[in-house]
């Protein structure tokens, strides 16, 4: 395993990271916020964190809205009882609905300071690592948002903050405003980025690379799009997740090509496709991690053997050359 820092900071990672929205509890019946029917329960669960550490994978990324907190229980339960709380990095966030309530939401300082002791309490811990802003809360100012995650870190409960999906300016905002308070800065951003996705080299990867932010992008292989040839069988989750099919709809035909020409180089180097595409998503220098999700022992495979993998200028070219312009996916 590769390990780097996570932008700036002294912070060490993993190259690839653990996303742990596929663990916690699956739905049944009536859907409750962040519950997903195509979740793994506890027991089925643990195969995969153990895999992770036997690869060296020392970063987990999880938030409280995953499974209705479910997926925090479990990744805390298994830390626990497996590791030494100072060897992994532990990533969770905040901002969506928890509780249907006035204040059952968003990044107010009730809501964050709320939040981040209920998140800590499931993690079985008493610190997180990285504690990240799930989405941009319109509804309040950023300097509130701000200065609570501050407050969090001289607490003592936080180490790092971190942002998610949001436009640039608003990023560079809150850095601004950081500065200018003489507050904790963000030292992350994890946001959609994949060959099918790449709005963000417009700028965000610009941003990030000039004040030294990690990117730690989610759905790197775009909800398993990337991983199997377009029209292919479908899984499980492909079917239900409600999510994902408002994702891509409106550009198939070029995800079409796109996909096309990532089988090509595939099978010429002989390799799955989530190999090459993982292998793209790291050969960008402002890459510190993807977030790489695991529901088959192979999905860890392919991830750890894309470190080996350095692509070809001819073969990055074929696989970027199909892209165009997409609307704002993931923001919302």
């Amino acid at each position: 395993m590769e390990y780097v820092n996570l932008g700036k900071t002294g912070l060490k990672v993993s190259r690839i990271c653990l996303g742990c929205m596929t663990y916690g509890s699956p739905a049944t019946g009536e859907l409750k916020p962040g519950r997903q029917p195509w979740a793994l329960n506890e027991k089925d669960s643990q195969p995969f964190f153990k895999q992770a550490l036997d690869y060296g994978i020392n970063f987990f990324d999880t938030a409280n809205v995953y499974s209705s907190g479910d997926s925090e229980i479990v990744l805390g339960n298994f830390l626990k009882s497996n590791v030494r709380r100072e060897s992994v990095v532990v990533a969770t966030k905040v901002h969506s609905l928890m509780r249907d309530e006035p204040n059952g939401k968003g990044l107010s300082r009730k809501e964050i300071l709320f939040e981040l002791d209920q998140s800590l309490q499931r993690l079985k811990t008493d610190y997180v690592d990285l504690y990240q802003i799930h989405r941009w809360d319109y509804e309040t100012p950023i300097e509130e948002t701000l200065e609570a995650l501050h407050d969090a870190v001289k607490a003592g409960k936080v180490r790092y903050i971190g942002a998610s999906s949001m436009y640039a300016w608003q990023f560079a905002k809150s850095l601004y405003l950081a500065d200018l308070r003489n507050w904790t800065r963000f030292v992350s951003m994890q946001n959609h980025y994949n060959l099918l996705y790449r709005e963000e080299e417009r700028e965000m990867t610009g941003l990030c690379v000039d004040q030294g932010i990690g990117i730690i992008p989610w759905s790197p292989l775009a909800r398993g799009r990337l991983a199997r040839p377009w029209n292919s069988e479908s899984t499980r989750r492909s079917e239900t997740d409600r999510f994902g099919k408002t994702m891509y709809s409106s550009t198939e035909e070029n995800n079409r090509q796109i996909v096309d020409r990532l089988v090509e180089v595939a099978s010429k180097r002989g390799v799955p496709q989530a190999q090459i595409a993982l292998a793209w998503l790291l050969g960008k220098p402002a890459v510190t991690a993807p977030i790489v999700g695991a529901s088959k022992a192979h999905h860890l495979d392919d991830a750890v053997a894309s470190l080996s993998i350095k692509l070809t200028p001819e073969e990055i070219k074929a696989l970027e050359e199909p892209y165009v312009p997409h609307p704002v996916l993931g923001f919302a």
